[in-house]
């Protein structure tokens, strides 16, 4: 990982000047003359070669914070953690602020497996760090110190931030991933021994048959959360979700009461009322639908879905100035929404905006192909709707 940085970040400025005040004039001449030559080698991308002149720099004035960190860092990226280590400390000591080269030395801590001080550095720098880059790489060398010392929470939060600073970023994602199956597993773990035949178990059983697409297993599951617990937050919306993927009318009447039994449970449950609301529209109750969308956008004005099916529901009742604005709002909150940018064409057109239709047209041919090709990706874990009704056919 640590290629991928490169010595041209972290060089300092290298300064002839600071700190020679207390030298002879023979000291500060000798000095300049190993920085500046220092200096040139650098800019002739020969490190190897600046590594004696700043050592020498060094050695006439040992509290020359740019000769110390700007030898630290060449130590470090020539692979000799261990001899960077004292270079950086004496920089930090005479100017606390570099977060760069507090990384750096947090870094070359690690591959010398003090451990302790590594995870102060790297804790302690990481979050006044500018540069994204050595952000991130510094970011998942924290990460893999928290996952090797088992604190999967602290692995987590980090990651967290690492998202939110490159959010398209693969090494943080596939981290990510790795991590939060981690901790699911511990977790799993953990709820399995201390209350195996709880709710919550079942519950928990039941999300991991529909991630692996097994949808009667999970179904089953569900039931048995609500024989036990039928007030178990969440678990009549998840059960309806599985049920509502169904081609089934029979099955799909079932997934409608579990959603009004979500909401029961919960009056202010944004997700049920969406559905309901979808429920509605395909029935034609246009009145209903539009009465239940509005309620979930006024609960969650963020929900894209919520926004896109009241501008879909406006545009039957022909109000289609009102979805018009609804459907900006969709596609600013959810970019790659296919649908969105396909309705939005479609009024475009009617309004005789034929730029801005064909825009919106090319981002809904581009977003479907990059659904089409995640659905493909995916296919061995989606939902099998058709076998929910004839498994349990065959079970009675």
């Amino acid at each position: 990982m640590i290629a991928k940085l490169g010595v041209a970040g972290f060089v300092l400025l290298l300064s002839a000047a600071a700190g020679l005040s207390q030298m002879t004039e023979d000291k500060q001449q000798e000095f300049a003359a190993h920085m500046q030559k220092a200096h040139g080698y650098l800019d002739q991308k020969q490190p190897a070669l600046a590594i004696p002149e700043l050592q020498a720099a060094v050695a006439i004035d040992p509290e020359n914070v740019d000769a110390q960190a700007n030898l630290g860092v060449l130590l470090f990226f020539q692979g000799k953690p261990a001899d960077s280590i004292p270079h950086f400390r004496a920089a930090l000591k005479r100017e606390p602020g570099l977060a760069k080269i507090q990384g750096l030395l947090g870094m070359a801590e690690s591959r010398t497996l003090d451990f302790t001080d590594a995870r102060k550095d790297m804790e302690t720098t990481l979050p006044s760090l500018q540069d994204r880059r050595f952000q991130v790489q510094l970011g998942l060398e924290l990460v893999g110190l928290y996952t090797e010392g088992g604190d999967l929470e602290k692995a987590a939060a980090t990651l967290a931030q690492l998202r939110k600073a490159d959010p398209s970023n693969t090494e943080v994602l596939y981290a990510a991933y790795r991590t939060y199956s981690d901790l699911a597993g511990e977790s799993m773990l953990a709820l399995s021994l201390a209350a195996p035949d709880s709710a919550q178990m079942h519950q928990l059983l039941a999300h991991e048959d529909a991630r692996q697409g097994n949808t009667t297993a999970a179904i089953a599951q569900y039931r048995k959360a609500i024989a036990i617990d039928p007030h178990l937050p969440g678990v009549h919306f998840e059960l309806a979700e599985l049920l509502h993927t169904s081609t089934d009318e029979i099955v799909r009447k079932e997934a409608e009461q579990e959603y009004r039994a979500a909401l029961q449970e919960n009056p202010q449950n944004e997700k049920s009322i969406l559905r309901l609301a979808e429920v509605d529209a395909q029935k034609g109750n246009i009145e209903q639908s539009y009465q239940e969308y509005t309620n979930a956008v006024e609960l969650q004005p963020g929900d894209a879905d919520a926004k896109l099916g009241l501008a879909k529901t406006l545009i039957a009742m022909n109000q289609s100035d009102r979805a018009l604005a609804l459907l900006e709002q969709t596609v600013q909150l959810e970019p790659t929404n296919a649908t969105a940018h396909y309705r939005l064409a479609t009024l475009y057109r009617k309004m005789g905006r034929v730029d801005d239709s064909k825009s919106e047209m090319d981002l809904y041919k581009k977003f479907k192909e990059m659904k089409e090709k995640l659905q493909a990706l995916y296919k061995e874990l989606q939902v099998q709707p058709k076998e929910i009704r004839a498994d349990e056919q065959e079970e009675q």
